[in-house]
């Protein structure tokens, strides 16, 4: 989600927003722990890469076989609430030479940036890019792996998807996009269906007519834990997924799902399963 600014995930809203909803969702998100998120998902038993059953893997996987069609590839790709994560990132720095992160926690921007500068204390994503390096299969050092990615992130900027313009007037990102990228953002943010659209909406105006969205959420979750902050989850089906993007004008290439196994249902959460989908956007909308 390097701070940009010093603004309070993307999406959730400033306490003033009217709608009483979304306002909860932006009190509940200042409790947010970008380490306990980490610890909770990424590290084991969810982090761990050994099982080819396992959720980071098949995630892994999901995205390094569809940008290995070549059709995911341009110039310019914003990744939309970033999380404190990179991983989402390890395939698609291959294609694209200028990448844009977003959050709208300043606690996960500055996570990020302890990773792209390499700092003390960051955390380690080593297994994650030596995992995308296996099986993406071309021989390639995890070390350049992420090199690569730090240097193609060019920044890391603030976002709200409830607003018309999630970037804000004037950003610093190149607009439109040829492709954006997003990991568990619009309905940990959002408080109901209609919400979740319109934040559908509103980033869809960054990407270009015939550009690529890559969209991966929870299935079926209505909370989750970060630390302290207990984050409400607008629960989602495939079906609901598809009708979405539909809806904001989209073409749907892929629609994957993965059902969490028992070992892997930790306390953290109450997810049922994840769903990965490759969308394109229509020329005209």
């Amino acid at each position: 989600m390097s701070a940009a600014d010093p603004n309070p995930a993307a999406g959730a809203v400033p306490d003033s927003d009217p709608d009483p909803g979304r306002a909860a969702v932006a009190s509940a998100y200042q409790r947010f722990e970008p380490r306990a998120y980490l610890r909770n998902n990424y590290a084991p038993p969810r982090g761990d890469l050994s099982s080819p059953d396992g959720v980071g893997p098949w995630k892994l996987s999901c995205l390094a076989q569809t940008f290995a069609t070549g059709e995911v590839s341009g110039h310019t790709l914003i990744d939309i609430g970033s999380g404190p994560t990179i991983y989402q990132l390890l395939s698609a720095c291959t294609h694209f030479e200028d990448i844009t992160m977003t959050d709208f926690l300043e606690v996960n921007r500055r996570e990020l940036g302890l990773w792209l500068r390499e700092e003390p204390g960051a955390f380690d994503w080593s297994m994650y890019s030596q995992h995308v390096c296996l099986i993406e299969g071309k021989g390639e050092p995890w070390q350049e792996k992420e090199r690569q990615l730090r240097a193609r992130v060019k920044r890391v900027l603030h976002i709200d998807v409830h607003q018309p313009q999630p970037l804000g007037a004037g950003s610093l990102a190149p607009l439109p996009a040829d492709a954006l990228v997003s990991a568990f953002c619009l309905e940990a943010v959002s408080p109901d269906l209609a919400s979740f659209q319109r934040a559908l909406d509103h980033i869809t105006t960054l990407l270009r007519p015939g550009g690529h969205l890559l969209l991966i959420g929870a299935l079926e979750e209505s909370w989750y834990l970060a630390g302290e902050a207990r984050l409400v989850v607008v629960p989602m089906c495939k079906e609901k997924v598809v009708e979405a993007l539909v809806r904001s004008g989209y073409e749907v290439r892929d629609l994957r799902t993965y059902v969490m196994p028992a070992c892997l249902q930790t306390g953290v959460d109450d997810v049922k399963g994840i769903f990965f989908a490759w969308a394109q956007k229509k020329v005209g909308v």
